[in-house]
């Protein structure tokens, strides 16, 4: 079945989860159903914003589907679970375009952690954020630790990593985790989808570039990445592919 759909109208995408009667929450094959879709999205340079959404449920993402994990050994919930949706999140983090994540209602466990590989949140008024990983005996384990340390304040992080408290939407505002609170978090979203769609699109991606490797988010790749753009527009770039392909020494004009 799928359970998470992409779905491209002009420059927009909506990248949507579609399991409600689980709140959202992730199994295996949603795991890989959005990993084919991301390969989609960072091979069109015509998506200039992604919106990251879900079905209308009680929640926008309660994290994982403990049927999905519960039984594996520790080998495999460590190797595969933990390790493969990290690698998930951290794709999700690194598209060139930028994400905004659409919190319509409580974002719980993995579904935290996916609005926060996302650049920025927006958030109905009534949803919360926790970490409830303690209550059922693990740990976050898809950049709840690392990626949000960066996001939000250590006091409000150890709340709801080490007491299972649940932070509401206002003050997620106050402290920046969110851009915005409104009635209709997808009205809000799309309203600043559209202005991105208005903006230099190689601008924004050297930006978002420049902002990763700036706070660690990959930096290595996202400064090869930054410098190879710049190279690749030399004329020297030019001058050597063309007396590759000449079997000639080449001549670099050094511009």
């Amino acid at each position: 079945m799928t359970a998470v759909h992409l779905s491209i109208a002009g420059p927009v995408a909506e990248l949507r989860l579609d399991n409600p009667a689980k709140l959202n929450a992730f199994t295996v094959d949603m795991l890989g159903q959005m990993a084919v879709h991301l390969d989609t999205l960072d091979r069109n340079p015509g998506v200039a914003c992604v919106l990251v959404t879900a079905a209308p449920a009680r929640a926008f993402c309660a994290g994982a589907d403990i049927n999905a994990w519960g039984d594996l050994t520790p080998a495999e919930f460590a190797r595969t679970w933990v390790r493969g949706g990290h690698r998930l999140f951290d794709r999700l983090a690194r598209l060139p375009m930028p994400t905004i994540a659409v919190l319509h209602a409580h974002a719980f466990g993995g579904g935290l952690e996916l609005a926060a590989a996302c650049d920025i949140r927006v958030m109905a008024l009534s949803a919360t954020i926790a970490l409830p990983e303690a209550g059922v005996g693990i740990v976050p384990g898809w950049s709840g630790t690392q990626r949000l340390a960066r996001l939000l304040p250590e006091p409000v992080l150890r709340e709801m990593a080490l007491f299972g408290r649940r932070i509401p939407a206002d003050r997620c505002l106050s402290f920046g985790f969110v851009a915005e609170v409104a009635d209709d978090p997808l009205t809000a979203a799309q309203a600043i989808a559209a202005r991105v769609a208005d903006l230099s699109p190689r601008a924004v991606e050297t930006a978002k570039a420049m902002i990763h490797a700036a706070v660690g988010e990959d930096a290595g790749a996202m400064i090869e990445a930054l410098g190879s753009a710049a190279i690749a527009a030399s004329a020297d770039r030019a001058e050597g592919v063309a007396a590759f392909r000449a079997k000639r020494k080449p001549a670099f004009p050094g511009t």
